[in-house]
């Protein structure tokens, strides 16, 4: 019997955890291009023949990473988006987590900063089309009670917004600061979502 303990009854949930939290915390530190299987591995407090049994190869490891982080931002973005009860106060809610999210994600970040070549192509042309395809179709349900007849569209300006902001960090306005955030939405965003909206009115009053 192998003395690693992961190897008596691993479940496969418990290993895919372990081995996203280890992979995000090799990329921070060593960047995307340098981690390797076995830096994962040991970081995971797992055996190399493990994480191949249960995950696969580099590129299976970083889509099991790409999407489980995908998935917990987009919950998170929702869950903001679901204790608003307007449409401007909704759509800043979801920018201003979504860049939080993101500009405190250290792996991200490394590879945004010094390995943009392996990020661009996810971002840019084709990619960034079926990038924003996806974060469309999981913003989507967000905002379905303000767009109803449109949510995917919706949810595809939103991100297109929020996409660039972030991209563009000396643009027009930061996703943290929330005062300059909420009126560029009101100003630019919510006027965009009300075109495209087939319905004749939405809750787009903020609280403020």
């Amino acid at each position: 019997m192998t003395a690693m303990a992961d190897e008596v009854a691993p479940s496969t949930t418990n290993i895919h955890e372990r081995v996203v939290a280890a992979t995000l915390t090799c990329v921070a530190r060593h960047g995307l291009h340098k981690t390797t299987i076995d830096d994962v591995a040991r970081e995971a407090g797992c055996s190399r023949a493990t994480l191949y049994r249960h995950i696969g190869g580099k590129a299976e490891l970083v889509g099991l990473v790409v999407r489980t982080e995908a998935d917990r931002i987009a919950e998170q973005v929702r869950a903001a988006a679901d204790l608003e009860d307007s449409l401007e106060d909704a759509v800043v809610a979801m920018l201003a987590i979504a860049g939080k999210e993101l500009d405190e994600h250290d792996a991200l970040r490394f590879v945004a900063d010094f390995e943009p070549e392996r990020l661009l192509p996810h971002l840019t042309f084709a990619g960034g089309d079926r990038f924003l395809a996806r974060v469309s179709a999981a913003f989507a349900p967000a905002l379905e009670r303000f767009v109803p007849g449109h949510p995917d569209r919706a949810a595809e300006w939103v991100a297109r917004v929020g996409l660039t902001l972030w991209l563009c960090p000396n643009g027009p306005v930061s996703l943290s600061d929330l005062n300059l955030l909420r009126d560029y939405v009101r100003d630019f965003v919510v006027p965009g979502l009300v075109a495209i909206s087939d319905t004749p009115t939405l809750a787009v009053t903020s609280r403020r």
